[in-house]
């Protein structure tokens, strides 16, 4: 029982995939970060389009 949780322990064949899930998950917390950082400004400019489009008359 001790030399399988000895081969256990010392086994990496799960090491690169906690490695992918971890950055994996930075990068979809980065995207996150940034696009909400984005739609903040992109509503502000959608509103300063719209009032110019409704004080402009034809």
């Amino acid at each position: 029982m001790l030399q399988k949780v000895k081969s256990f322990l010392s086994s990496e064949c799960g090491a690169v995939t906690v490695d992918w899930v971890v950055l994996t998950a930075a990068i979809v917390g980065l995207v996150i970060a940034a696009f909400s950082g984005m739609s903040d400004a992109g509503v502000g400019l959608a509103d300063r389009v719209a009032a110019f489009m409704t004080a402009f008359t034809f």
